[in-house]
């Protein structure tokens, strides 16, 4: 009964990631593969959900209050004048609001440019809209952008390009003459595009987020997608949205609602309080964030990875393994879970260009193979488990890379 599904069914295979992750609950591994805190949400929020409960907030709803709050956050962020009552769609979290972004604008055939490494979820939205994912590879170790790269990767076909910044999962913030370029020739060519923003408020050091919508040209042809989750640690509340001319906002509205009608209820109304929080909320949130960076970054270091770029916001370091090491980046994973209890990601799972073998010969593995995610969004017991279990099996065998 296999031929009764759908070819676009058909070309999604169970990801390698998930036998890891049964393998990581035999092993009572720690968790430093997923991308969501371990840690409580904030108290005012899960205030303001518990209320709406109980007050009753449970059936469907769409509460224009968000849009209010997002158009004014647009403005004094970004300095773009947004229209609350045309311009936004509220979605069940950025995943839906990308997948009816994909969903409004893709026809067969029409060719989308994303960049390499990438979360793994645009392409199958994409592919589902009818579209032909094209990747263009970000170079190694800094994750820069080529612009002849880019540019040289456009047809008459493409239709967009897809931008993720702060980048899952290097971390990489992309800089002001990158996205320049990236502006530039969407404007040439008369492209839109999608950006995906869910880390705008998690930055470090002197990078500030700069949304691509705001260089001249580029609002009416982006639709920015973002959400509560990782700002406010609810990444199972399920509310996102949408940003983008009135004409494609109406179409996702469309999509949404033929799709899953509205967005958790109560949590769109505790949305109105977490869109609300103070200043001091965001800076204490970055803050947080750069010290669980720098204490992995260090950890990592002193165990033997490379660490050549230091992420520069979200919430992953996306490290190289020691050089010594003649294993590929799924075996490595496999042995840290079975001999320190300590789960990540491979790397090759957000890689989509072809694999050269130029960039590093020892095993003969690929670049592409090197490289390992770590989620630092983790309390700090859970980050002092981590550091402790490794260093356990360095005392031990006296590397981290037992032969």
């Amino acid at each position: 009964m296999e031929d009764k599904l759908s070819s676009v069914a058909k070309s999604f295979a169970p990801s390698p990631i998930q036998e890891l992750s049964h393998l990581a609950q035999r092993c009572n591994a720690i968790n430093l593969a997923e991308g969501f805190p371990d840690f409580p949400a904030p108290s005012h929020i899960k205030f303001a959900a518990i209320s709406a409960i109980h007050s009753d907030f449970n059936q469907y709803r769409h509460v224009p209050g968000i849009c209010d709050l997002l158009a004014n956050i647009m403005k004094q962020i970004h300095g773009l004048n947004v229209n609350p009552l045309t311009d936004i769609a509220i979605c069940c979290g950025q995943s839906e609001a990308f997948a009816a972004a994909a969903f409004a604008i893709i026809d067969k055939g029409d060719e989308v440019v994303l960049f390499d490494p990438c979360y793994e979820t645009y392409e199958g939205c994409i592919k589902m809209a009818g579209g032909v994912p094209v990747y263009i590879a970000l170079d190694p170790p800094q994750w820069t952008l080529d612009p002849n790269k880019f540019i040289n990767s456009f047809t008459g076909r493409t239709k967009a390009v897809v931008l993720n910044s702060p980048h899952n999962p290097t971390g990489k913030v992309f800089t002001k003459d990158e996205l320049e370029i990236i502006a530039g020739e969407c404007r040439t060519r008369n492209c839109l595009a999608i950006t995906d923003e869910v880390y705008e408020h998690i930055t470090f050091n002197s990078e500030k987020h700069i949304s691509l919508a705001s260089f001249p040209g580029m609002q009416e042809r982006t639709i920015i997608t973002s959400s509560l989750s990782k700002t406010f640690s609810v990444t199972g509340w399920r509310v996102g949205w949408a940003i983008a001319p009135a004409f494609i906002a109406s179409a996702i509205r469309n999509i949404h609602t033929k799709l899953t009608d509205s967005a958790p209820a109560p949590f769109q109304e505790a949305a109105l309080t977490a869109l609300g929080s103070p200043p001091e909320y965001f800076e204490s949130l970055r803050s947080d964030y750069e010290s669980r960076r720098d204490y992995i970054v260090n950890l990592l270091t002193r165990v033997g990875f490379k660490i050549q770029f230091k992420p520069q916001g979200a919430l992953f370091l996306f490290a190289e393994l020691p050089e010594n090491c003649k294993l590929s980046d799924v075996d490595y994973v496999k042995m840290l879970i079975q001999t320190a209890g300590v789960v990540a990601v491979p790397g090759c799972g957000f890689f989509h260009t072809h694999l050269s073998r130029e960039k590093f010969s020892l095993g003969g593995y690929s670049y592409q193979e090197r490289y390992i995610r770590f989620a630092f969004c983790k309390s700090d017991q859970t980050l002092a488990s981590a550091a402790k279990r490794l260093g356990e099996l360095i005392d031990a065998t006296g590397c981290l890379n037992p032969q």
